[in-house]
């Protein structure tokens, strides 16, 4: 069972290459657990488990007799101590009950974080949903307005047990762990370690044109595919990325590559987003160094995750020759957009 007094990300810690984390969550473990917590208010499983893309946690929608399907996310074991899934779960459930259209877990047996076999997990209504057509200034304006909802909510109080995005989190560890367990090929090693070097120094005057911006509970990972659009609108789900963070992160992430349609996408989310919270434009510095710390934390996320059977299945690409020769380009192009100079609306 987890430590539950540890209340940093573990994922910033070396993992035990022996280790296979979801090897005993077999399926019937998995219908197992779910009874456990569904019978007593008189409902079961009956038998239909689908898997669900996910792999940080492992999601599932699982049937239930009489009644519509649900999903059960089963936690990676030791990346958030149960503080900080409590704390999201608190979270989102405080966005639910302002009606603004975020997937709460359901308070099952009194509590919304549940034990089964070693594993913690949590159990959603089952939300629908499509793509969101981000060509449409309706949409974009649309979906503003509820981020800047969201950051309303989320500005009234910080994380106490989760971390924060900054450069510490998301780029100096992410490098020191690629350094110090050997995942950058010695023969670009050199190569890649200056380019990191200089984003990181990128990343740093960015930080220092911004200032003192606002650090604020975000959704953390609000990329197209954690929004669901209906004909009712945009409904959010897995906030467990969700940290303490400048308010720029939860928009950026909808943002088209090419600069020009970038600026005209971000008036529409502003928008809708200052009919409800005041943002700063400051942090419009941000964008591309933002962009560049999430590029550096996804390749040590695969490193941290390589002991993990389901990961070397699924990205064979990593840790190739030709994935560090393209990580170096990658590196050189974010470092002359951070000396471009910060997206601004049109």
């Amino acid at each position: 069972m987890h430590n539950a007094g540890m209340n940093h990300d573990l994922s910033s810690e070396p993992a035990d290459p022996a280790a296979a984390p979801y090897a005993r969550l077999t399926p019937e473990c998995v219908l197992d657990a779910l009874d456990g917590v569904l019978m007593p208010a008189g409902r079961r499983t009956d038998g239909r488990l689908l898997a669900l893309n996910s792999y940080e946690n492992r999601v599932y929608q699982v049937g239930v007799e009489d009644g519509p399907p649900v999903v059960a996310k089963f936690y990676r074991p030791e990346r958030w101590s149960d503080e900080a899934i409590l704390e999201e779960h608190a979270f989102v459930a405080e966005l639910a009950a302002r009606e603004i259209p975020a997937v709460p877990a359901l308070e099952l047996e009194g509590r919304t974080l549940n034990t089964f076999d070693g594993y913690r997990f949590a159990v959603f209504e089952r939300r629908g949903g499509r793509a969101p057509d981000l060509d449409r200034s309706d949409t974009l304006e649309w979906l503003g307005r509820f981020i800047g909802r969201i950051h309303a909510v989320g500005a009234t109080q910080p994380y106490l047990a989760r971390p924060a995005l900054d450069i510490r989190t998301f780029g100096y560890e992410p490098r020191d762990f690629l350094l110090e367990h050997g995942f950058v090929p010695a023969d670009v090693r050199t190569a890649w370690q200056a380019a990191v070097t200089l984003a990181l120094q990128g990343v740093e005057d960015a930080f220092a044109r911004a200032g003192d911006v606002r650090s604020l509970r975000l959704h953390g990972d609000c990329h197209p595919s954690n929004v669901l659009w209906t004909d009712a609108g945009p409904h959010f789900v897995d906030f467990d990325d969700s940290r303490m963070g400048p308010a720029i992160q939860d928009l950026w992430l909808l943002l088209p590559g090419e600069r020009a349609a970038a600026s005209r996408a971000l008036t529409d989310l502003l928008a809708g987003y200052e009919d409800f919270c005041e943002f700063e434009p400051r942090e419009l510095h941000l964008v591309e160094a933002l962009r560049t710390l999430r590029l550096i934390h996804y390749s040590a996320w695969l490193a941290r995750r390589w002991h993990d059977p389901a990961f070397p299945a699924a990205f064979p690409w990593f840790n190739t020759q030709r994935y560090w020769e393209d990580r170096i380009l990658e590196l050189r192009e974010q470092i002359g957009a951070m000396q471009e100079g910060p997206l601004w609306p049109v």
